[in-house]
């Protein structure tokens, strides 16, 4: 009879020990694919922001190379001078209309 107590034990110790493991290789395995969801959906926003930021800096782009190529034109610059930093020609006067920001 005490050998069937101490089978009886060493089996529910087993059994305890076995649903344990098991518990503990699911909970690692779910908490691994969790963390790595989490990382998959970072990277998911991150490609977005960054997508957003390339358009962005593709129109900058354009709008600099037809910048540089108006800056290849003497009259262009010469115009450019004169309207943003107050130049004038001989004989010209720059008036300076102050702008109505309300």
């Amino acid at each position: 009879m005490a050998k069937k107590i101490q089978k009886l034990g060493r089996r529910r110790k087993k059994n305890i020990l076995l649903i344990l493991g098991s518990f503990l290789i699911i909970f690692s395995v779910t908490f691994s694919i969790g963390k790595y969801w989490i990382e998959i959906v970072d990277k998911y926003q991150e490609k977005k922001e960054l997508n957003k930021e390339l358009t962005s800096l593709k129109e900058k782009q354009e709008e600099l190379e037809v910048d540089a190529k108006k800056l290849q034109n003497p009259d262009y610059i010469a115009r450019y001078a004169r309207e943003k930093y107050s130049y004038s020609k001989d004989g010209e006067y720059v008036l300076q209309i102050p702008d109505d920001k309300s």
